[in-house]
């Protein structure tokens, strides 16, 4: 894979890493999330707060690589990373799916957009966004989670999975948290060459016409993937459609924006916003 490739693969990615070598705090637990329309269920780790009882859930889902090749390798994130631990610390339980076609989920990959010339945003958003809420529920119906609706937090291919999600308004759903979402980025191995940007901007729009449930977008200014001019448009579409949204166009991020969520530091930048929200 040449060098841009690679390196646009490892942004897109977020929640991965191979478990080997591992403390067993950063392992938390993996196990298989039942799922009717996922033979084995979502391959899926759980980090718990140090507080014992229930504790309100969060979900965290993981980008997509743009080599096929990528995909079955892929983990999630560690217990110990600076992304999960905000939250842990902060008394929440994180799980973190591996969705269709990923890791250990394995099966046949859902999230497809047609290529680039066809750009069905939409349909792959909506797939994404059915293995988000199933994950959801199936947390929910566990011991350990507190009664109530969890907050999504999705990155690159997972967030803009969250917005589609957010359309559907579930309700156990309370908050969006969408981390550079969006899909078709890196076309052609090319930083900032989205595939067909004008249908990723019609279907935010889409997913607005009905979406009431409250977002975050936050989006920096040197993502290589979504610039602030195009998540401008998207997020514009989106109120134009009439849902609402608490957009923050923030500032450079290290050597690319994207990988803000998961890089080290970043939850300085993010954590505040994501605070502000969950107190709303």
């Amino acid at each position: 894979m040449k060098r841009g490739l690679l390196l646009a693969a490892l942004l897109a990615l977020g929640a991965c890493a191979p478990d080997a070598g591992l403390r067993a705090d950063d392992v938390g637990e993996t196990l298989r999330l039942p799922a009717e329309h996922v033979p084995g269920g979502f391959f899926t780790r759980i980090c718990r707060p140090a507080a014992a009882g229930p504790a309100r859930l969060v979900v965290i889902n993981h980008g997509s690589p743009g080599d096929p090749a990528v995909r079955p390798t892929m983990r999630p994130t560690p217990c110990g990373a600076e992304a999960v631990r905000w939250f842990t610390s902060r008394g929440y339980i994180v799980a973190m799916p591996m969705r269709r076609g990923y890791g250990e989920t394995g099966g046949a990959w859902a999230e497809h957009f047609g290529g680039c010339q066809r750009g069905d945003y939409a349909s792959a958003g909506r797939e994404t966004a059915r293995d988000i809420l199933s994950a959801v529920r199936a947390m929910q119906g566990r011991g350990e989670v507190a009664r109530g609706p969890a907050v999504v937090v999705g990155q690159s291919a997972g967030g803009w999975g969250a917005l589609a999600l957010a359309a559907q308004n579930p309700a156990e759903v309370s908050l969006i948290v969408n981390m550079a979402g969006g899909r078709g980025g890196w076309q052609g191995g090319v930083a900032n060459s989205v595939c067909q940007p004008e249908h990723l901007v019609r279907a935010a729009g889409e997913f607005g016409t009905t979406a009431r449930t409250p977002s975050l977008w936050i989006y920096t200014a040197n993502d290589s993937f979504f610039n602030h001019a195009l998540a401008q448009r998207m997020v514009g579409a989106w109120r134009d459609a009439g849902a609402t949204a608490d957009f923050q166009a923030i500032g450079p991020f290290g050597r690319d924006g994207h990988s803000m969520f998961f890089g080290a530091g970043g939850s300085a930048v993010w954590g505040p916003l994501v605070g502000a929200s969950l107190r709303n």
